[in-house]
């Protein structure tokens, strides 16, 4: 047991059950300043002097206001402050690491900036305090040569956006030498400029022993209606799915796979199914998800419409996760209808994204729902989302201010903070206002980064 251990131990059952030697107080204090400083709890001999910093600091107002957000003024703008401030080329302060690295090892969200954020002090604390050592895998700006699996990533991404066929070719020459987790992370990379191209290598991927990495590449050629694995797919949908005409109209008939064989596992197909999904299920919803939505050779409106007697729930399960994966728009506008879920927004330019989630939150009570499908938008909201959101508070205030708490939290924290003034013009009720005193915390936020 480590000295933290025991001293959470002790404390936990009680110095009267279990007697520790000395003051518990004053022995809990030293060790967490021990660990908050970096240093091991007993290690001996003075560490290597931190490295000089290249780049410079964020201003001092910045990092002040850094500090605000730590310490519970709108904590969580974090992520927010955090991709702002890189973006800007600069670090945070050293006094603010200890506190910062604390928390990217709580919340892996705010990892993704802080190995260049945090400088060259942060990776040589890093260094010093396994509790942060996750730091020495983000990406820091190395190259591909010399960086670690995240600048590998990184820069891989960048070369893909230059030139697609390029950093395939990178990524081919390397690929039997990387490890399993570095090679499902760089499958993922090639969703940007995604093309046939790339069908070849992905087909290939297929057959590696990871099955995250088997998932990754599934998952991209889905996104290639002419893979050969979406023509597997489909033809595996033809053979359980059939569409007759009745006498009421077209009917979809379905009788779901009775076996998963490991054909269908190489394609992505997982044989064992979440707690609650039956096998048959299961499997038929995959390979329905992973077929072209071509094949239906029907709108999606259309076929919402037809009787299903058997599977309804499964196959239309099916379809949203089809247009989730292959990204196809007029599937997804379909399906939000049937099954309004915030990642069919995904699929969609975020300006249409903005216009369904508006008239989602006209027409919808305020429930976690609502709060999904707007958690869901991927852009600063505009005006038109903004407004109908801000309407939706004035008339929950005057109904339920009780159940008003996340829902303002979302507008301050989403709104572009440009249209601060409207919501301060919009209506004097206190949540309002508050939404709008948040909008005017993230303007002044983004003023003084750049100094």
């Amino acid at each position: 047991m480590t000295g933290w251990e025991e001293l959470t131990s002790t404390a936990l059952v009680g110095t009267g059950r279990r007697p520790y030697p000395g003051d518990l107080l004053e022995a809990a204090a030293v060790e967490v300043a021990r660990r908050r400083a970096g240093r091991r709890a007993g290690e001996t001999g003075r560490p290597e002097r931190a490295p000089e910093e290249e780049r410079e600091a964020v201003g001092r107002h910045a990092a002040e206001r850094l500090v605000r957000i730590m310490g519970g003024e709108h904590d969580r703008l974090l992520p927010e402050w955090l991709a702002a401030a890189a973006a800007t080329g600069r670090r945070v302060p050293a006094y603010a690491l200890p506190e910062l690295l604390d928390r990217g090892r709580r919340d892996r969200s705010i990892r993704v900036h802080l190995g260049v954020l945090a400088g060259r002090r942060g990776r040589w604390l890093a260094g010093l305090n396994p509790a942060w050592d996750y730091l020495l895998e983000e990406p820091t700006g190395e190259t591909w040569e010399l960086g670690g699996a995240a600048d590998r990533r990184a820069h891989l991404s960048a070369l893909r956006a230059a030139g697609p066929a390029g950093a395939r070719r990178l990524l081919e020459s390397s690929w039997e030498r990387e490890t399993p987790d570095d090679r499902a992370g760089f499958v993922e990379v090639l969703a940007e400029g995604l093309s046939m191209e790339d069908e070849p290598f992905l087909e290939q991927a297929l057959d590696d022993r990871r099955r995250e990495v088997r998932q990754a590449a599934a998952n991209l050629l889905t996104r290639l209606p002419d893979s050969r694995m979406s023509r597997r797919m489909a033809e595996r949908v033809r053979a359980c799915v059939t569409i007759r005409r009745e006498s009421g109209g077209e009917v979809i008939a379905v009788e779901a796979p009775t076996v998963c064989d490991k054909a269908m596992e190489r394609d992505g197909v997982r044989a064992k199914p979440p707690r609650g999904i039956g096998e048959r299920a299961w499997w038929l919803q995959q390979i329905i998800a992973r077929a072209p939505l071509a094949l239906w050779d029907r709108p999606p409106a259309a076929l919402l419409a037809m009787r299903i007697p058997d599977w309804d729930a499964e196959v239309k399960a099916a379809w949203v996760r089809a247009a989730v994966l292959q990204r196809d728009p007029e599937w997804a506008r379909a399906m939000f209808g049937w099954d309004p879920i915030a990642d069919l927004l995904e699929s969609l330019p975020p300006e249409e994204q903005q216009e369904l989630a508006a008239r989602f939150v006209h027409q919808h009570d305020l429930d976690s729902q609502l709060i999904m499908v707007l958690g869901g938008v991927s852009s600063l909201w505009g005006e038109g989302l903004a407004t109908a959101v801000l309407r939706k508070i004035v008339k929950v205030a005057a109904t339920q201010p009780w159940n008003l708490g996340e829902l303002a939290k979302l507008a301050g924290e989403h709104i572009d903070p440009a249209l601060y003034e409207l919501a301060e013009d919009f209506s004097p009720a206190e949540p309002i206002q508050q939404v709008a005193a948040l909008l005017r915390f993230r303007v002044d936020m983004y003023k003084e980064l750049p100094l």
